[in-house]
């Protein structure tokens, strides 16, 4: 570790806002740089409107909020701009999203290229998915985003996929750190396993709650997360509906915020219904529905959602729809989840057909509690660590791709 009287170097990671699972990431980050003598802050701005309602904006022990500007365009896309330039000028390494819409990327990597006659310029790496999987784009669009990556001097890939990806279009793979995206599941997991456990607080919750909800052990599901558009509420709603008429007893539990709630709460106003509607839930109260539920029901989009289930036990069914996150390489058909043709009819009929086989759900389960090892937030940040290390030329004997 550097001596009291070396100069403290500094890092900065520039958000477009801060969501509430990147806090434990970046407090943990944070830790590690602090224990090498270096500074890390997060700059960032208030939630985009199509984030908003999902109200799980948040602060860390290195967040700071900075003023940020946002331009509408048409077809539902928008720019945005997070006034760094100063702070950015006095760091050793700024880190950004890879994402074109962010505007201060442009005069930090040219910045960066011209350096040497502009004076101080930090080298800028870029964090992401390598590609864009959640929607489609236009080969300029792809073909602009690949530019974009290529201009910096480290990339931090969410998967091996982004990575491969990354490096396929000629990103030097020394230079890219695979950070295994993942939200704070070690806690979560632990409370879950104690759910099991009569006499603990946890079990005897879990005992409350599927007296309050009528929960059937074997025959719960589970939805966690965003109630928007990515997510396919209505596929979701449609689906439980057939579930529902085929297996009695059969309950969802809806756990989540988002501009698609009056869908879900709807629902579960109906007389009969088989959906219950439990708004935004956190912390280790998100255990509590991991202990009394048997499958996690995605049809639409899978991100970190797959770490989670892994956490909770509840291996996810979710379909080949083609705008899935990177996490979904997490997943594999038949050993950690169900992958079913993208038909609310097929679906409904793989989820029934699991919840009718036992020992199939068991070694689901299984594998699903096998892997929440591998993808744990504490490692997400000393992968990150160490290639931000790598990028100050602190660290040369661990290769990260």
């Amino acid at each position: 570790m550097p001596s009291s009287k070396t100069p403290r170097r500094r890092i900065l990671i520039i958000q477009s806002y801060v969501p509430a699972y990147r806090t434990r990431f970046f407090n943990l980050l944070h830790s590690r740089l602090d224990a090498e003598g270096i500074a890390l802050e997060v700059l960032h701005g208030s939630p985009p409107p199509d984030q908003a309602a999902r109200r799980d904006a948040d602060i860390c022990l290195c967040s700071k909020q900075v003023p940020t500007r946002r331009l509408s365009l048409p077809g539902g896309r928008s720019l945005s701009w997070c006034r760094v330039q100063d702070r950015a000028t006095a760091a050793d390494v700024v880190v950004l999203g890879q994402a074109l819409q962010n505007i201060e990327a442009y005069p930090l990597l040219l910045r960066q290229h011209i350096g040497r006659f502009a004076g101080h310029a930090p080298p800028v790496a870029l964090w992401g998915h390598g590609r864009t999987y959640t929607k489609p784009v236009s080969r300029l669009e792809a073909w602009a985003k690949d530019v974009l990556t290529l201009k910096a001097s480290w990339f931090f890939a969410y998967t091996e996929g982004g990575a491969a990806h990354a490096a396929g279009r000629g990103f030097p793979r020394d230079r890219i750190t695979v950070v295994r995206n993942s939200v704070d599941t070690t806690e979560l997991a632990d409370a879950r396993d104690r759910a099991d456990v009569p006499g603990t607080p946890q079990h005897t919750e879990a005992t409350l709650l599927r007296e309050r909800y009528n929960l059937v052990p074997g025959l719960t599901a589970l939805f966690l997360g965003g109630l928007d558009s990515p997510k396919r509420i209505s596929f979701l709603l449609k689906s439980v509906r057939r579930i529902a008429a085929e297996l009695p007893g059969f309950r969802l539990l809806v756990a989540g915020e988002g501009t698609d709630r009056g869908l879900v709460d709807d629902a579960a106003s109906r007389p009969g219904s088989a959906v219950v509607a439990l708004g935004r839930v956190i912390g280790e109260r998100r255990a509590l529905l991991g202990a009394v539920s048997d499958v996690m029901l995605m049809p639409g989009r899978v991100g970190l959602c797959a770490v989670d289930s892994f956490a909770l036990r509840t291996p996810v069914v979710t379909t080949n729809w083609p705008w899935h996150a990177p996490e979904f390489d997490y997943l594999e058909s038949d050993r950690n989840a169900v992958v079913t043709p993208d038909d609310p009819v097929l679906y409904a009929a793989a989820v029934t057909a699991l919840l009718r086989d036992a020992p199939r759900l068991q070694k689901l389960r299984a594998a699903c509690a096998a892997d929440a090892a591998d993808y744990t937030v504490e490692d997400m940040a000393a992968r990150f660590c160490d290639g931000l290390l790598r990028m100050l030329g602190e660290r040369k004997d661990r290769v990260t791709v």
